[in-house]
């Protein structure tokens, strides 16, 4: 086989900005002594950091909460994603530390957000997502439900990295993330946009909070034509959340209602000369490419003091998603239709026990359990301008996944405290072939065990060291989980990790160092068929890969009206053992992994009446395929501003200008000869009112 021709990416696309990026952050947040309080805690023994403002409410009661899982936690706090205006919501994790966030930017499939090591192309979904702690990943661990939760409804997004945290199963395989909204008060807030590329959005959400009753509603809505041709499209999502609680607050009881359709054309992957001659371009081959995607959320939430030292908190759920797309990846392939229809139903329950003793400063333990079924059907056609010409997948498969988990927080000594974990999973279920009339049981994977441990320990009131190491797994997704040959499989087993030190030099400023490293044992990859050739999927075995990387992180709050951050990650994914079926990859980079990630802002509050910020993000170029020998791509650094200026305590404007320099940048990949490079969104400007009542 000839391998394309991919030329040296030109000085456009390299990362020579990041430095200056971090440079300038660096300088204004050791620019003066800070004098207000930061939002994170300031107990030297919670390694996590805040940034925004988060608002806590009470004494300690419920389940522990993310901060108890001492590592790489960050929550990103309302005030830092609520004025963004995104294509999709996924995008506002551009401003974590450590995130890589993969831009396809193709119709309804627009792109998606992971970390550690592990990339965002589908072939291993590795971040665990849940939205108000409901799980909220489709089958193959891709993350089309949060699309519903628009900014301005969200609260905290709270972002939990590495292998040391017990509380979830599937899919939490390098780390999870989970979207807080806003739930009671009586505000409304309503944001009205009109912007570059024919973008039109409307967001609005209003709270009730009568006795002991609170109310929710959402509303908004999005219109665009994109940034390159061809690719319209139209967002709705609607949400609703109905809560009581008794007199004494001991309780609380409610429900969360979420619906979501987005119906998108795609505008088709360029070759590397037309990506950089012609950006804005769709190649006529992807003339009738389009899709359509629904999803819908239906959760009843229960919490409770069972008594002053015994919490208990359950949730039941069902998530639905359709997701039907019309694709032809290159002018060589074929287009194909792609149908998938899941449905999940569980719940999620946890007793947590808090009782007062003499014997240590602090003692928590807390167990839960989990439950979720899926039934799911997946259908691919050979079509001709959307209209069929024959069908060459059909499956009806089902997934049931079971766990459990026991943790204990303990604090021997005030500077001390020790978070010991154990987490076991079953997974099983059957497929059925509906072409071949075939019906294959999931492969036996067995009790999954999962022992993790935390230390932190205060080496003083503002510094803090801390380690931990955990157990994950992966298994198959799709067709993967089954066993349609004779032979069985194992789950991978993902060992990981991390030591760190925290320091608060001063009030008001937060740094965080950490090197991590995680090894699988058996990593497999999901084959997604690209080149437009009738795939039967299946996945392929990378081998045993070892991830490992350091992360900085600096937030700091300057004087009274400044509140600056910077953050860069260094990582590298490698397969130590490689298939022997695929000895080239010996020693090779996983693909589409950047070496280094980084982000940076200040605002600042330059009266009482305008706020002006500054914030970019950036990420090195990575190798496109396993055997490392057709080159890196995609590395960029992105500048953005923004001014709100306050006309009144009800209503405000806000300017956005993204990309300020017009940078031109790729989303890049490679699959079995074929390539495709889809760019970026090239400068834009926004221009908001929004109105509070």
């Amino acid at each position: 086989m000839k391998h394309p021709h991919f030329p040296r990416p030109s000085i456009l696309n390299r990362a020579a900005p990041a430095p200056l990026l971090l440079a300038a952050a660096l300088a204004a947040a050791f620019a003066a002594p800070a004098q207000a309080q930061t939002a994170a805690s300031a107990d030297a023994a919670d390694p996590a950091l805040t940034m925004g403002t988060v608002h806590v409410y009470g004494k300690a009661t419920g389940p522990l909460s993310t901060r108890s899982v001492s590592g790489s936690v960050d929550i990103l706090g309302a005030e830092l994603v609520e004025d963004q205006h995104v294509d999709y919501s996924w995008e506002l994790l551009a401003r974590a530390p450590g995130v890589q966030v993969t831009q396809f930017k193709q119709g309804t499939d627009a792109g998606r957000f992971s970390f550690r090591g592990f990339n965002g192309e589908g072939r291993i979904n590795a971040v665990k997502l849940l939205i108000d702690g409901i799980p909220s990943n489709d089958n193959a661990g891709g993350m089309p439900f949060l699309d519903a939760v628009f900014p301005l409804d969200i609260e905290a997004i709270e972002i939990v990295r590495g292998t040391n945290d017990p509380r979830y199963g599937l899919q939490n395989i390098a780390g999870n993330a989970n979207v807080r909204t806003h739930i009671g008060g009586n505000e409304g807030r309503a944001s009205l946009t009109v912007g570059s590329f024919g973008t039109k959005e409307l967001e609005l959400v209003k709270g009730i909070e009568q006795g002991n009753w609170r109310q929710n509603y959402g509303l908004s809505w999005r219109d665009s034509d994109g940034y390159r041709d061809h690719a319209e499209a139209r967002k709705l999502a609607l949400s609703g959340k109905w809560f009581y609680a008794s007199d004494d607050r001991r309780w609380r009881a409610g429900a969360i209602a979420r619906y979501y359709r987005n119906a998108a054309l795609e505008s088709g992957y360029l070759t590397y000369q037309q990506a950089s001659a012609a950006p804005r371009s769709s190649p006529s081959y992807a003339a009738a490419d389009q899709g359509e995607r629904e999803t819908g959320q239906l959760s009843a939430h229960i919490d409770g003091e069972l008594s002053d030292a015994l919490s208990w908190s359950g949730k039941l759920y069902a998530n639905s998603y359709r997701n039907e797309r019309w694709v032809r990846f290159s002018a060589a392939g074929v287009q194909q239709e792609r149908d998938s229809d899941e449905q999940q139903h569980g719940f999620i329950t946890s007793l947590t026990w808090r009782p007062s003793t003499s014997l240590v400063h602090e003692f928590t333990l807390e167990g839960g359990f989990d439950a979720q079924w899926q039934d799911n059907v997946n259908q691919r056609y050979r079509t001709v301008n959307r209209v069929r010409s024959s069908q060459f997948r059909d499956w009806d498969f089902d997934l049931q996944t079971r766990g459990a988990y026991v943790q204990a927080v303990i604090r021997p000594l005030p500077a001390l405290k020790i978070i010991p974990a154990y987490r076991i999973d079953q997974v099983d279920g059957n497929l059925r072939d509906r072409l071949t009339g075939t019906q294959s049981p999931a492969h036996d994977y067995g009790p999954i065990r999962q022992p993790k441990i935390s230390i932190v320990y205060a080496l003083a009131p503002r510094a803090s060291v801390y380690a931990n190491w955990g157990r994950t797994f992966q298994v198959g997704a799709g067709i993967d989980t089954y066993r349609t040959q004779a032979r069985n499989l194992a789950p991978s087993i993902n060992d990981g990790w991390e030591t760190g030190l925290k320091l608060t030099p001063w009030t008001g400023l937060d740094c965080r160092l950490a090197y991590w490293e995680q090894r699988a044992s058996g990593e497999v990859a999901t084959v997604l068929g690209v080149n437009g050739l009738p795939d039967p999927g299946g996945s392929g075995n990378v081998g045993k890969t070892l991830r490992r990387g350091y992360d900085a992180q600096l937030n700091a709050r300057l004087l009274v009206r400044t509140v600056a951050w910077v953050s860069y990650s260094h990582q590298k994914a490698t397969i130590t053992v490689a298939d022997p079926g695929a000895p080239q990859t010996q020693g090779k980079e996983i693909e589409n992994v950047p070496h280094n990630l980084f982000s940076a802002g200040i605002d600042v509050q330059a009266t009482e009446r305008l706020k002006l910020s500054a914030w970019g993000n950036g990420q090195g170029a990575y190798f496109i395929d396993r055997s490392n020998a057709l080159g890196r791509f995609g590395n960029y650094a992105v500048l953005n501003l923004g001014a709100q200026y306050r006309v009144s305590e009800a209503l405000s404007v806000n300017l956005q200008l993204k990309n300020l320099t017009d940078r031109q940048y790729v989303y890049a990949w490679y699959d079995s000869g074929s390539s495709g490079f889809s760019p970026a969104d090239g400068r834009a400007a926004y221009a908001t009112l929004n109105l509070r009542f």
